[in-house]
């Protein structure tokens, strides 16, 4: 049976945050790790700085082989990293551990991780490999996707519920819709691009952890 581990890590404690070194006003969020034979590609949006001074420092690291553009919308930027991911010990046993990567969110100086384990051996062995390589995790929540909790949004991060709340209840899941990604951006003060990232990874959440209730109650 999966689990799911919340924690907070300083920038400072794996390689990955020390690559993507931003001020405390810039937001990194990961978006996937993509296996390229032995290389992990991460491809990650990056909010409010200036992009072109931020690759420039990213390509700097030698650990890096490249970072490049994706994608750029007015607020935030989709960049790939190519690099050598062997070298982080927090990524590397995520990876032996068959993790999974829900979320990684890096503000300034300190990232969110939320991770899920195919078993609870496999989160305990993550933990020791942490300990055992001097990585302080500071964990918010263990939980298994399928055992009853005690609110209804489990799982979901404080800005996804406020997004997918406020999604529900201004009618944007309605036919006609009632308010535009737009709309909700001005209401919570962040881009509509923002607003939907926010909705996507909220509806993965919540249909993730549906699928695992009901796979554990067959």
């Amino acid at each position: 049976m999966s689990v799911i581990i919340e924690f907070s890590i300083s920038a400072a404690d794996f390689e990955l945050g020390r690559i993507l070194g931003v001020d405390r006003d810039t937001v990194i969020e990961l978006e996937t790790l993509v296996p390229l034979g032995k290389t992990t590609v991460p491809l990650f949006w990056i909010h409010a700085t200036s992009i072109e001074e931020f690759i420039d420092s990213i390509n700097r690291h030698p650990a890096v082989q490249s970072a490049s553009k994706i994608d750029t919308f007015d607020d935030r930027t989709l960049l790939k990293l190519d690099w050598e991911a062997a070298i982080d010990d927090l990524i590397s046993g995520i990876e032996d551990g068959d993790g999974h990567i829900l979320d990684a969110i890096g503000r300034g100086a300190v990232w969110e991780f939320e991770i899920q384990f195919p078993a609870h051996k496999r989160l305990s062995s993550f933990s020791a490999h942490c300990e055992a390589v001097g990585i302080p995790l500071t964990v918010q929540r263990v939980y298994t996707p399928s055992e009853p909790k005690g609110t209804p949004h489990e799982g979901l991060s404080d800005a996804q519920l406020e997004a997918l709340s406020l999604a529900i209840k201004r009618g944007y899941y309605d036919i006609p819709r009632g308010c535009s990604t737009k709309d909700l951006a001005d209401d919570l003060g962040i881009s509509d691009q923002a607003v939907t990232e926010r909705l996507r990874r909220a509806i993965v959440t919540l249909s993730t952890t549906t699928l695992d209730t009901l796979d554990a109650d067959r």
